[in-house]
């Protein structure tokens, strides 16, 4: 049982890591947002510390368009 929850504690301060670094880039700033911000904010905080070593996580991504 002890394991379990110093491996959860890992994991919240590896998100909380990557937050941070996902606010020091300013990816909660901007005001209109898409999909590509989106998936670039989320796959930094997945990054957690790796982004302070040279990680520079992005997404671009295309939603498609209806049929005329």
């Amino acid at each position: 049982m002890r394991g379990t929850s110093i491996f959860g504690v890992l994991v919240v301060i590896w998100l909380v890591i990557g937050a941070i670094a996902a606010g020091q880039r300013g990816y909660y700033s901007d005001e209109e947002t898409n999909c590509a911000e989106i998936g670039t904010i989320l796959v930094t905080i997945a990054a957690g510390p790796l982004n302070y070593v040279g990680a520079n996580p992005k997404v671009d991504c295309e939603l498609p368009q209806p049929s005329q």
